[in-house]
């Protein structure tokens, strides 16, 4: 079950996914509103809490939840400073994500210590910030921002996928439940566009 716990929140965070089942985990715990308490509506414990990058929008209540479970923080770099990572994820790692593996895929561009989170078996693409909802795409005028970088890890995360790919939750906005695989397309090309 996937439930984006940022639902409603009126304050600037980034969307934050409570993946249950044998191994529950919180994807970027978002920042500036009071996530422990949705998290704990809805469960107990968390074991672990899953990076997609280290923007302060997806990390911002990291020390929160943290301090409230006592769970560990797993993503790309452990070296950033605002976030403190215990256990660093390789690119194509194979990660357990609720009942289910993703592959982990390093997709920079955006921010160098970006990862999507992909599981062929569940049909459902964790994007982060790379894609977003009808071609949009991630924001290269930050730092560590690169729009040949980004154009690049689209296509790979194209490679990955296939049109049978059921679900696309991402960094911000509503998740994608019809036609992922198409929007990805979509912002593949709208990035050579821009």
């Amino acid at each position: 079950m996937i439930d984006n716990l940022a639902q409603g929140v009126q304050a600037f965070t980034s969307n934050v996914y409570l993946v249950e089942g044998d191994r529950t985990v919180l994807i970027d715990p978002g920042a500036n509103f009071d996530v422990v308490d949705r998290i704990r509506s809805r469960v107990d414990d968390l074991d672990a809490i899953v990076l997609t990058h280290t923007h302060r929008d997806h990390v911002g209540n990291l020390e929160a939840v943290t301090d409230a479970f006592d769970v560990e923080v797993w993503g790309y770099d452990a070296s950033v400073e605002n976030a403190k990572i215990d256990h660093e994820i390789e690119d194509e790692e194979a990660i357990r994500l609720g009942d289910d593996e993703y592959v982990a895929l390093h997709t920079p561009g955006h921010k160098n210590d970006h990862l999507c989170f992909y599981s062929e078996d569940a049909g459902v693409l964790f994007a982060g910030d790379l894609v977003f909802q009808n071609g949009s795409f991630g924001r290269t005028d930050l730092e560590e921002g690169d729009r040949e970088t980004l154009i690049r890890s689209i296509d790979r995360v194209l490679e990955w996928i296939d049109e049978d790919l059921a679900e696309m939750h991402t960094g911000h906005g509503p998740s994608v439940l019809t036609d992922p695989y198409g929007h990805v397309e979509l912002s593949s090309q709208m990035a050579r566009q821009a």
